[in-house]
C-alpha cells in the first residue's frame, strides 16, 4: 500500500486545447501502454477518473468505482484516490485559475492529459496535506507517462504553485468580495456564478447564508441507506450495518464508510441507498390527506426507481397498488429491479400521454408524484462534476419539460387527489416558477396544500410554506424542493 499524509478535503467544461510547449502524441488523455509508469496508483487512480469525466463526460461516481475495482484498490489507497478525484472536480474554476497564472497561459492551450494531471497535483498542493515536495515529484511522474513532452512545463508550474501559500493564490485570482461579492464566492467556495446567483436567489438574497451552502455543498456527502417499511426497520437497520439512525426521515440509515452494495441489506431488498431528503418528499405525498378511496398511486417520472422502492413498500402495507411509469427503457428496467415483490406495474412509456394511451386515464389516480428531469443543482455534493457541466442554457428546455409533466399529473389526479411536484434543484424558475405555470396551464383547479406538516415534526428551516425548499446546510439532504397540489375539479 503507497503511503500518504492525512490529508482534508475541500472542495466550464475545458475546450480543446492548442499551443506549443507540449505533448502532441496523445491529446484523448488516455494514459499511453508503454513507458514509464507512474509511482503511485491511487494518484493514477484518480487521473482517468479525472480524464475520463472530461473526455467522455463521464460520471465520477461511476467511473471511479470501475477505476479502483479494476487497479484493486482498497483502503487507504482507495480512500486517498476517491479524495483526489471528487477534491479536484469541485474545485476546477478555481484550479484553473491558479494553474493559468502560474503557467502564464490560458488553461485551454494546456494539452489535456498534461492539464488534468497539473489540476490533481494543484489540489494536492493547495488543498492537502501532502507534501509539496511529494506532490510535485508525483505530478511530474504522472505527467511524464501521459504527456512526456510537458514533464519540464509541468515541473515549473507545480513549483511555482508551490512558493505561494492558498490564501495568497485565492487572494490573486479572486475579485474583492466588496467589489464583486458574487465573483468572490465563486472562486472561494468552487461554483459557477450563475449557480450561486441562483442559490442566493432561493435563499432571499442573504450571501451569508448562501457561502454556508457553498461551504456545505463542498464537503463529501454521507451514504444515506432507506429502510423499506413492512422489510425492514430503520433502527435495526443501522444497527446492522454501523450506522445510526437518521435525523428525519423514519426511514433513513446514516452509512459512515463502507460500500453500500456490499450490505446484506441491499442485496436482500430490504433497503436500498437514497438521500434522506428523497426520503422525505416521496413520504411526503403519502401523509397528505385525501377524501375517498385511496389505492391507486402514479408515479410519474419512476427511474431509476429510489422513490418508487419507497412508496411501493408502503403501498404494500396500506393495499395501495403504484403504476410507475419511466420513458427511458434502461432506467425503467431499473425500477423493475428496485420494485421486485411490490404491488408496481411499470409502464416503459412518456409521462406526458395521459389520457392518450389507455394504462394512463385521466382523473384516474389517488395521489401522484412528479419527481421531474432537472439540472440537479441539489445534489452538487453527490456529483461534483455537474457544476461545470450545466449551463444557463439547459434551464428552457428542462422547465418546458417539468411543466408538461406537471399539467399530464394534474390531468392523472382525480378530483380530491393531490399531486407532488418533487425537484432536486433550488432554481427558481425550475421550482416557484414551474409550478405557478404548470397549475396555470394545466385547465383544472387546483389549490396549493401547505407541504410543512406533511413533513416530521421538528424540522428546522421549513420557510413560510406552502411549498418546501430542503438544503444540505440547514437538513443535511440534498436541495429537494417539494410543493403539494390538490386537484379540485
Amino acid at each position: 500500500m503507497t503511503e500518504h499524509r492525512a490529508s482534508r478535503p475541500h472542495g466550464g467544461r475545458p475546450s480543446r486545447p492548442s499551443g506549443p510547449g507540449h505533448s502532441r502524441d496523445d491529446r484523448s488523455g488516455r494514459a499511453p501502454r508503454a513507458g514509464r509508469p507512474p509511482a503511485d496508483p491511487a494518484r493514477q487512480a484518480a487521473y482517468e477518473a479525472v480524464a475520463a469525466v472530461h473526455r467522455d463526460d463521464a460520471y465520477a461516481n461511476l467511473v471511479l468505482a470501475d477505476i479502483l475495482n479494476g487497479m484493486g484498490l482498497h483502503g487507504r489507497d482507495a480512500a486517498f484516490a476517491t479524495e483526489l478525484t471528487y477534491g479536484t472536480l469541485r474545485a476546477l474554476g478555481t484550479l484553473d485559475l491558479i494553474i493559468a497564472a502560474a503557467a502564464e497561459r490560458e488553461v485551454a492551450r494546456i494539452d489535456p492529459p498534461a492539464r488534468d494531471a497539473l489540476r490533481l497535483g494543484v489540489y494536492q498542493v493547495l488543498y492537502t496535506r501532502v507534501p509539496p515536495h511529494a506532490a510535485v515529484n508525483q505530478t511530474v511522474d504522472l505527467v511524464r507517462s501521459v504527456a512526456p513532452g510537458a514533464s519540464g512545463f509541468a515541473n515549473a508550474v507545480m513549483r511555482t504553485v508551490t512558493e505561494t501559500p492558498l490564501e495568497a493564490w485565492l487572494e490573486r485570482v479572486a475579485p474583492a468580495h466588496a467589489d464583486d461579492p458574487i465573483g468572490n464566492l465563486a472562486v472561494i467556495h468552487h461554483h459557477p456564478q450563475w449557480i450561486i446567483r441562483s442559490f442566493a436567489e432561493a435563499l432571499g438574497g442573504d450571501l451569508e447564508e448562501t457561502a454556508r451552502l457553498l461551504i456545505e455543498d463542498n464537503q463529501p456527502a454521507a451514504v444515506h441507506l432507506c429502510a423499506r417499511p413492512g422489510r425492514a426497520d430503520a433502527v435495526d437497520l443501522a444497527d446492522e450495518v454501523g450506522g445510526v439512525p437518521g435525523a428525519f426521515s423514519p426511514y433513513a440509515v446514516y452509512l459512515h464508510g463502507g460500500a453500500p452494495r456490499d450490505l446484506a441489506a441491499i442485496r436482500d431488498g430490504r433497503a436500498h441507498v437514497q438521500d434522506e431528503g428523497s426520503q422525505l418528499v416521496a413520504a411526503a405525498l403519502l401523509a397528505a390527506p385525501i377524501e375517498g378511496q385511496d389505492t391507486r398511486w402514479l408515479d410519474l417520472c419512476a427511474g431509476p426507481g429510489g422513490k418508487t422502492g419507497l412508496i411501493g413498500a408502503i403501498a404494500a402495507g396500506r393495499g395501495a397498488e403504484v403504476t410507475a411509469v419511466e420513458v427511458a427503457e434502461h432506467r425503467a428496467r431499473l425500477v423493475d429491479i428496485a420494485t421486485e415483490g411490490m404491488p408496481v406495474t411499470v409502464l416503459p412509456m412518456d409521462g406526458r400521454s395521459v389520457g392518450r394511451d389507455p394504462d394512463l386515464p385521466e382523473e384516474s389516480f389517488d395521489r401522484v408524484l412528479v419527481d421531474a428531469p432537472c439540472t440537479g443543482l441539489g445534489s452538487l455534493r453527490r456529483r461534483p462534476e455537474s457544476r461545470w457541466r450545466r449551463q444557463p442554457s439547459d434551464l428552457p428546455a428542462l422547465t418546458r419539460l417539468q411543466r408538461e409533466l406537471l399539467v399530464a399529473a394534474l390531468r392523472a389526479v382525480r378530483p380530491g387527489g393531490v399531486v407532488a411536484y418533487v425537484t432536486c434543484s433550488p432554481h427558481m424558475v425550475e421550482t416557484q416558477v414551474t409550478v405557478s405555470e404548470g397549475a396555470r396551464r394545466s385547465g383544472v383547479e387546483v389549490d396549493f396544500v401547505d407541504a410543512r406538516p406533511l413533513l416530521p415534526p421538528g424540522m428546522p428551516g421549513l420557510g413560510s410554506g406552502p411549498t418546501v425548499q430542503l438544503w444540505p446546510h440547514r437538513h443535511g439532504t440534498d436541495a429537494m424542493f417539494l410543493a403539494v397540489l390538490r386537484r379540485t375539479s
